[in-house]
């Protein structure tokens, strides 16, 4: 028996925004019907009556689940490189734990409205969890190795990881500039022209990065030391990393762009001049958890890029909800639209995961859940928006 909903209004992301308007889902979960208030063929039938807008399920295009147990383990506002120095040294959790943990915050982005995660993994850890679990994952199998003598060897161990998650979606990444040589890069870059392969990469999370790469100064010289990393191959490029790393990126893969925080003008050009696929992921309570900064959003919109969302970690933020991702980025930017952020938390995810063919707006034939957003004003959020999952 189809069921139909209803709020103030409609927002199906692929359309426009439709007042007082009516969704059609089957007994499967797939989109029958979307119709205005005064549709003829909406005559006998029984709507379900909300307040406040309903859209699509969420996607979460950056997550680590197997971080999940660092609930308010590391302190706020210390920047990058201590949260890093953190969270390798909080290893005294036992994989219970971790798996608890795991399946506890699979559940709240579930609850969250969330229906599909780019998740970042460097163990098979988290697999029982999204074998078991009613969200979809594409897990990045994450490489880390700034030394160019072992660059073979990580790529190797990132494939044997990658057949162990099979048969869930997965790709091989590279962690971030400042943790990949170019070696590895060219690697990835090898396997990428072979194989469909997703990237996901941590930009510019601190300014800390952008010096290193510039001028070889700063804390990152501090984190190889506490890593026992050699450097000394290193020489400065007198560009940000981003610049530097760009050369670098595969031809034929989407891309995405995590974090951007410390991400200028000037990268964004560079970028665009190379032409490649991609898509920049804002995780604004992670960043205000880690550097208390947010990226210059406006830059982004000006430059019409397409931006995804993220909760990051527990480590890193106190919920993995994507609608408190959307409440914070409309307080910091008043002069945001929700009916334009809303294709961040939905469609464009779903596009750079590959799943808009069934997730990411309200369209006839696909199975992209429903969320009811509550105490609306208008098209606005509010202080008090909250979230109901329908579907």
């Amino acid at each position: 028996m189809p069921k139909y909903f209803t709020a103030d209004y409609v927002l199906p992301v692929s359309s426009k925004p439709i007042p007082n308007g009516v969704v059609a889902f089957s007994e499967a979960g797939e989109v029958i019907g979307i119709y205005s208030k005064d549709s003829e063929e909406l005559s006998g039938k029984a709507i379900e009556q909300h307040r406040g807008i309903l859209v699509p399920g969420f996607i979460n295009t950056h997550s680590h689940l197997e971080l999940a147990h660092l609930r308010d383990q590391v302190p706020q506002h210390e920047g990058l490189i201590e949260f890093v120095k953190r969270v390798i040294g909080l290893r005294q959790f036992d994989e219970a734990e971790i798996a608890a943990a795991m399946k506890a915050a699979d559940q709240e982005m579930y609850d969250n409205g969330i229906v599909a995660v780019g998740d970042i993994s460097n163990r098979i850890v988290s697999k029982k969890v999204k074998q078991q679990s009613k969200l979809y994952y594409h897990t990045f199998i994450e490489l880390i190795g700034i030394n160019p003598a072992k660059a073979k060897e990580i790529f190797q161990k990132g494939l044997e990881l990658k057949d162990e998650f099979a048969p869930l979606p997965n790709s091989l990444s590279p962690h971030a500039p400042y943790s990949v040589s170019k070696e590895l890069m060219r690697e990835i870059d090898a396997y990428c022209k072979k194989h469909e392969n997703l990237i996901s990469i941590h930009n510019q999370e601190t300014e800390e990065e952008n010096k290193f790469y510039r001028y070889r100064t700063g804390k990152f010289l501090d984190l190889y030391e506490f890593l026992k990393q050699d450097i000394s191959f290193f020489k400065p490029q007198a560009r940000n990393s981003l610049q530097t790393f760009t050369p670098t990126f595969p031809e034929n893969q989407r891309i995405l762009l995590v974090h951007n925080t410390y991400t200028s003008i000037k990268d964004i050009y560079f970028v665009k001049r190379f032409n490649r696929d991609v898509y920049w992921c804002f995780c604004p309570k992670a960043n205000l958890y880690i550097e208390n900064r947010l990226p210059k959003v406006d830059l982004f919109l000006q430059q019409e890029l397409t931006i995804t969302l993220g909760t990051d970690s527990y480590a890193s933020n106190d919920k993995l909800c994507i609608l408190s991702e959307l409440k914070n980025l409309h307080q910091q930017f008043p002069h945001l639209q929700l009916t334009e952020t809303i294709r961040w938390a939905t469609l464009n995810g779903a596009r750079f995961l590959g799943i808009d063919k069934t997730f990411g707006s309200l369209e006839k034939g696909k199975k992209p859940g429903l969320n009811l957003i509550t105490y609306t004003d208008q098209l606005n959020l509010s202080t008090e928006s909250g979230l109901k999952r329908i579907i």
